[in-house]
C-alpha cells in the first residue's frame, strides 16, 4: 500500500513479540496484518502513514542480508540478489 492509502480495520489485533499488529483492509480488498504506527487518522479516517509491504523475504541459515529499517520486531532486508523483505529480528545475528 501507498503512503496515505486509506484503510478498514476489522477490529482484529494481535500482540507479536510484545508489538501491536491490527488487520487492515486496503479499498483494493487486500487485508494482512500492519504495525498499529503505520497508521493515521486523516479526516477521521486510517491511513497508511509510509508506503508497507507484507512481503516476507526467503532466506536460507547463515546468508547474508542488510537490514535497511526496522518495527514491531521485523527488519526490512535486502539479500545478496537484491531481493527485499521482512525478517524476523530474532533470527538475526550480527557478523
Amino acid at each position: 500500500m501507498a503512503k496515505g492509502a486509506p484503510l478498514t480495520l476489522s477490529g482484529r489485533e494481535d500482540i507479536w513479540d510484545g508489538h501491536r499488529w491490527l488487520w487492515a483492509i486496503g479499498d483494493d480488498g487486500r487485508a494482512g496484518w500492519v504495525p498499529d504506527d503505520l497508521l493515521v487518522t486523516v479526516d477521521g479516517r486510517p491511513v497508511a502513514a509510509w508506503d508497507y509491504t507484507a512481503i516476507e523475504l526467503t532466506v536460507a541459515a547463515g546468508e547474508r542480508v542488510d537490514l535497511l529499517h526496522h518495527t514491531h520486531g521485523w527488519g526490512w532486508c535486502r539479500d545478496g540478489d537484491g531481493r527485499e523483505g521482512w525478517l524476523p529480528l530474532g533470527k538475526l545475528a550480527e557478523v
